[in-house]
Protein backbone atom coordinates (compact mmCIF):
# COMPACT_ATOMS: atom_id res chain seq x y z
CA UNK A 1 0.00 0.00 0.00
CA UNK A 2 2.53 2.78 0.65
CA UNK A 3 4.79 1.70 -2.17
CA UNK A 4 1.70 2.24 -4.15
CA UNK A 5 1.21 5.36 -2.80
CA UNK A 6 4.92 6.49 -3.01
CA UNK A 7 4.26 5.12 -6.63
CA UNK A 8 1.44 7.06 -7.55
CA UNK A 9 3.44 10.77 -6.21
CA UNK A 10 5.87 10.04 -7.86
CA UNK A 11 4.75 9.46 -11.21
CA UNK A 12 4.55 12.58 -13.26
CA UNK A 13 4.19 13.25 -16.85
CA UNK A 14 7.57 14.22 -16.52
CA UNK A 15 8.67 10.58 -15.22
CA UNK A 16 6.88 8.53 -17.74
CA UNK A 17 8.72 6.74 -20.74
CA UNK A 18 8.65 7.62 -24.25
CA UNK A 19 9.79 5.63 -27.12
CA UNK A 20 13.09 8.63 -27.68
CA UNK A 21 14.55 7.78 -24.15
CA UNK A 22 17.98 6.72 -24.74
CA UNK A 23 20.16 5.66 -21.56
CA UNK A 24 22.95 8.39 -20.57
CA UNK A 25 26.05 7.92 -22.72
CA UNK A 26 28.77 10.63 -23.59
CA UNK A 27 28.34 10.29 -27.24
CA UNK A 28 28.83 13.31 -29.57
CA UNK A 29 24.91 13.41 -29.80
CA UNK A 30 24.40 14.00 -26.33
CA UNK A 31 27.25 16.63 -26.29
CA UNK A 32 25.27 18.10 -28.61
CA UNK A 33 22.66 18.43 -26.97
CA UNK A 34 23.59 19.89 -23.63
CA UNK A 35 23.87 23.51 -23.17
CA UNK A 36 27.47 24.55 -21.02
CA UNK A 37 26.29 26.33 -18.30
CA UNK A 38 29.32 27.45 -16.48
CA UNK A 39 30.94 30.60 -18.03
CA UNK A 40 34.46 30.78 -18.38
CA UNK A 41 35.11 33.55 -15.68
CA UNK A 42 32.99 31.55 -13.63
CA UNK A 43 35.16 28.01 -14.06
CA UNK A 44 38.17 30.08 -13.60
CA UNK A 45 37.60 32.47 -10.32
CA UNK A 46 36.74 28.93 -8.31
CA UNK A 47 39.55 27.60 -9.28
CA UNK A 48 41.61 31.14 -8.49
CA UNK A 49 39.33 31.01 -4.95
CA UNK A 50 40.36 27.39 -4.12
CA UNK A 51 44.02 28.02 -4.82
CA UNK A 52 44.25 31.58 -2.80
CA UNK A 53 42.77 29.51 0.44
CA UNK A 54 45.32 26.98 0.18
CA UNK A 55 47.78 29.22 -0.28
CA UNK A 56 46.77 31.13 2.53
CA UNK A 57 46.89 28.83 4.42
CA UNK A 58 50.48 27.39 3.27
CA UNK A 59 51.12 31.15 4.08
CA UNK A 60 50.10 31.37 7.14
CA UNK A 61 52.13 28.07 8.29
CA UNK A 62 55.29 29.77 6.57
CA UNK A 63 55.59 27.31 4.35
CA UNK A 64 57.51 28.57 1.34
CA UNK A 65 58.04 25.20 -0.06
CA UNK A 66 54.14 24.67 -0.72
CA UNK A 67 53.55 28.41 -1.55
CA UNK A 68 55.86 27.50 -4.09
CA UNK A 69 54.38 24.19 -4.85
CA UNK A 70 50.47 25.72 -4.96
CA UNK A 71 51.73 28.63 -7.22
CA UNK A 72 53.25 25.89 -10.01
CA UNK A 73 49.92 23.98 -9.96
CA UNK A 74 47.28 27.00 -9.83
CA UNK A 75 49.05 28.44 -12.98
CA UNK A 76 49.32 24.67 -14.57
CA UNK A 77 45.71 23.95 -13.66
CA UNK A 78 44.72 27.57 -15.11
CA UNK A 79 46.00 26.51 -18.29
CA UNK A 80 44.75 23.49 -18.62
CA UNK A 81 41.38 24.67 -18.14
CA UNK A 82 41.66 27.75 -20.51
CA UNK A 83 42.97 24.84 -22.93
CA UNK A 84 39.57 22.93 -22.49
CA UNK A 85 37.53 25.83 -22.33
CA UNK A 86 39.14 26.66 -25.94
CA UNK A 87 37.69 23.27 -26.91
CA UNK A 88 34.51 23.59 -25.54
CA UNK A 89 33.80 26.95 -27.20
CA UNK A 90 35.13 25.67 -30.66
CA UNK A 91 32.30 22.77 -30.08
CA UNK A 92 29.90 25.12 -29.37
CA UNK A 93 30.21 27.26 -32.63
CA UNK A 94 29.96 24.21 -34.59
Amino acid sequence: MLFQKVTRFLETEESASSPNDLPPRLTLKALEGLRMSRSRDRILTNLEEMYREAFDRAKSSDDPAAMTSLDFAYRREQLYFEILLDVRDAMERR
